[in-house]
């Protein structure tokens, strides 16, 4: 089976394995090789691991010895994601689901609990009903390059998927920086930005959200960078009108709302990270053309530095990103 993995010389073997078990990106499933000097570590995300500076190369890998996955009790590959120790499964046949949630618990995959996904995000608070087909606890604990996220899946929106978009964004970030993100969550931006040395203005509606983020602040050593605002970020942060170095809008459905608001918080210099859901058609004009509606009257220049295609969402939709200088001359 070709495989994505990390290759580093064999002096570094054991210190590159620790790094990428941290991040949850070593595929614990199959064989780790050595050759000609180099290690050959798997991972299960190979784009995320380039993206944290591995050199990512394709190889023959093997599964570990012992080692039993769902697909050898199933006879064929399912479907499945795991956050922290709970695994997510995408089902629409309720004994299908509950067929590959038992070979699940009966392989080496660690979890405590298997969910199905039951309805859509929805809501203000962006959740989605769960059905619980063994144990009974969605609250779990995931670690994403190198840094630990505590959440309960059914008060909170958390999307896995999207580590490798959050570490794109977080790696432009420079110690010193004032940062917003509008729409927090647990912390899965605010946390890291934190870390590498950013002020960090933090806000969601969702009260779960905000309780979660303090929590996660704590547990990486970054209290003191983030202040969490729970509320309506266009009605709670008044007092930082044109602070910001920096701004993130991660609401793709509804961002374009927000634009105003997002403006008032910029400083003088501020990059906007907005996403946005758009047609295959036409992925990045809309935004574009609203960033500009909003910023220009208010004395900005406007540059888009980043066109992105994070990830298709549905026919013919994507979630897209811009990353837009405002600078005011």
């Amino acid at each position: 089976m070709s495989t994505p993995c990390v290759r580093a010389p064999v002096t570094e073997g054991e210190t590159t394995r620790q790094a990428l078990a941290e991040r949850d990106l070593l595929d614990g499933d199959r064989e780790i090789d050595v050759a000609d000097g180099d290690i050959f570590l798997p991972v299960v995300d190979g784009d995320a691991a380039r993206a944290a500076g591995y050199e990512v190369v394709l190889r023959e890998t093997s599964a570990r010895e012992g080692t039993v996955s769902p697909a050898d009790l199933l006879g064929v590959e399912p479907s499945y994601e795991r956050l922290g120790d709970v695994v997510i499964l995408d089902e629409d046949d309720p004994e299908r689901a509950r067929e590959v949630a038992d070979a699940v618990v009966e392989s080496d995959v660690p979890c405590e609990t298997v969910v199905n996904r039951a309805s859509k995000v929805a809501g203000e608070y962006r959740v989605r009903e769960w059905d619980v087909l063994h144990g009974d606890d969605t609250e779990t604990v995931h670690r994403e390059y190198g840094h630990e996220f505590a959440l309960d899946i059914a008060a909170v929106y958390f999307s896995p998927r999207l580590a490798t978009e959050r570490h794109r964004v977080v790696e432009q970030v420079r110690e010193g920086e004032r940062v917003v993100d509008m729409f927090a969550g647990v912390g899965p931006f605010a946390v890291p930005m934190a870390a590498r040395g950013a002020d960090v203005l933090a806000c969601d509606v969702n009260p779960a959200a905000i309780r979660y983020l303090r929590e996660n602040a704590a547990r990486n050593g970054v209290t003191d960078r983030i202040t969490a605002v729970e509320g309506d970020v266009r009605e709670t942060t008044g007092e930082y009108d044109g602070w910001a170095d920096r701004v993130v809008m991660n609401l793709p459905h509804s961002a374009d709302e927000f634009l105003e608001t997002a403006v008032r918080l910029a400083g003088d210099d501020c990059v906007l990270h907005l996403y946005d859901m758009a047609h295959e058609d036409d992925p990045f004009g809309p935004s574009e053309r609203a960033v500009r509606a909003a910023a220009e009257p208010a004395g900005y220049a406007v540059e888009v530095v980043t066109r992105r295609e994070v990830r298709s969402y549905a026919p013919h939709e994507l979630n897209v990103c811009l990353d837009v200088r405002l600078t005011r001359p």
